[in-house]
């Protein structure tokens, strides 16, 4: 009897026309076998999410806590005290005065886990009581020489350590300008030459970037590199490709952050998700709206150039949520995890997962939010059976107040988000009858 000669469409195809089919089929294997819920599969989402639960999102907060975030939340809201504040306080830590203990008792223990990485033990563990992640952030910033470079990567390197084997802790995270100056990384961004004496500078950032890198994939540890400026964002990319390159081959160890705030990332995640596709690793990909709108539009209108940020919320907003639906339609090739304190988002990503039979705990997806923010969204969303970690800042208290004075003034200008946090807050303590 004459054989049947079945055609392999991978020996006719380009890598991108092969990408293109993979797109339109995928779907179909998540409602087919690829992506069977198991088991335990949380309830649907529309019967097991709701965040407006306070009883959940404040399950882990005493009496005093409720109280202390709540004070917090009301000084944070009024607009001069977050802009008066930072120069106050730099200038009392300046010239001495014994402000330290009240920072510590208030702010930066409402959004740091500790000094150290022992410090966050007791966060780490409160986190995980609600099925929460902790992701270790070494916060120090403004360090402009070599020194502080070489100990930045150590510190980093021993969130790694710490990380390995403690599935509490499914993640880190670094910044490049904590291992290289910010304005070499600018200059190289720009295309200008570089000298001799810059050249060496910068291959030994990259060796830092590697080296941490190189020591998660040896820990099987997630490592995200944060997103920055858009002028130094080119050579931040290239070197995340890199790592992964390197070592995504078979797990998502490394992960490079989209800012979908910028008007061409969204095309930027796609292009990146191909270029994975075809050349054989998994692309990790942390998306987030963005942090430096104000700095970009400034810069921007100051220079002479188009502003890369949308024009618009709504623009932001569409851009995340196809993110999001962009991700979830290609998880054999991306593990994401979506960073938002946008409630519609959070929702969407946990429909999309549904509406594919994902199991609400697959590994490639992640939701996070920052320590002392939108618990209402992580604690439910992980009642729910998803994966979620919070950032878990720390640091020495000095050295962490530009992340924390950074945070005040991020929480005032998204529109609602204090009202929001408030709302949450005084409904749980009528709920708990506190006064």
């Amino acid at each position: 009897m004459e054989r049947t000669h079945i055609i392999d469409p991978v020996k006719f195809l380009t890598g991108q026309q092969w990408f293109l089919v993979l797109d339109s089929w995928l779907p179909l294997c998540y409602l087919c076998r690829m992506h069977k819920p198991d088991a335990n599969q949380s309830k649907p989402v529309d019967q097991a999410l709701d965040f407006n639960d306070t009883e959940i999102a404040f399950r882990g907060n005493s009496n005093s806590d409720l109280k202390r975030a709540y004070w917090l939340f009301k000084i944070i809201s009024v607009r001069l005290l977050t802009k008066i504040g930072p120069p106050l306080t730099n200038f009392a830590m300046a010239i001495g005065l014994p402000i330290k203990p009240l920072i510590k008792a208030t702010i930066f223990e409402h959004f740091c886990g500790g000094e150290t990485i022992a410090e966050c033990e007791s966060t780490i563990v409160q986190l995980d009581k609600g099925h929460v992640g902790s992701i270790l952030d070494y916060s120090v910033e403004g360090e402009d020489d070599e020194k502080a470079f070489d100990e930045t990567c150590e510190e980093i390197m021993r969130t790694i350590i710490r990380a390995d084997g403690d599935k509490r802790i499914p993640l880190t995270v670094f910044k490049v300008t904590g291992l290289g100056r910010f304005d070499l990384i600018a200059k190289r961004d720009s295309k200008e030459a570089l000298n001799e004496d810059e050249n060496e500078e910068f291959k030994r950032i990259t060796a830092r970037i590697n080296q941490i890198c190189s020591l998660a994939h040896e820990r099987t540890v997630r490592v995200m590199i944060d997103a920055e400026e858009s002028w130094i964002q080119d050579s931040i990319d290239q070197l995340a490709l890199e790592m992964m390159r390197r070592y995504n081959q078979n797990n998502p160890i490394v992960y490079n952050t989209y800012q979908l705030y910028r008007n061409n990332v969204l095309e930027c995640l796609r292009q990146d998700t191909k270029m994975a596709f075809t050349e054989g690793f998994i692309l990790g990909a942390k998306l987030v709206r963005g942090a430096y709108m104000q700095k970009e539009r400034k810069r921007a209108e100051e220079k002479g150039y188009p502003s890369p940020i949308n024009a618009t919320k709504e623009e932001t907003d569409n851009h995340y949520n196809d993110g999001l639906r962009f991700c979830v339609s290609h998880l054999t090739t991306v593990a994401f995890l979506a960073g938002t304190h946008n409630e519609e988002s959070c929702r969407l990503l946990a429909e999309l997962l549904d509406s594919k039979n994902i199991k609400h705990n697959h590994d490639h997806v992640y939701f996070s939010q920052l320590l002392g923010m939108s618990d209402n969204l992580s604690f439910n969303l992980a009642e729910a059976g998803f994966n979620v970690a919070k950032y878990v800042p720390y640091g020495p208290v000095k050295a962490v107040m530009p992340y924390l004075f950074r945070r005040a003034e991020e929480n005032t200008s998204v529109a609602g988000q204090m009202g929001r946090e408030l709302k949450l807050i005084v409904k749980e303590k009528k709920r708990r009858k506190l006064a």
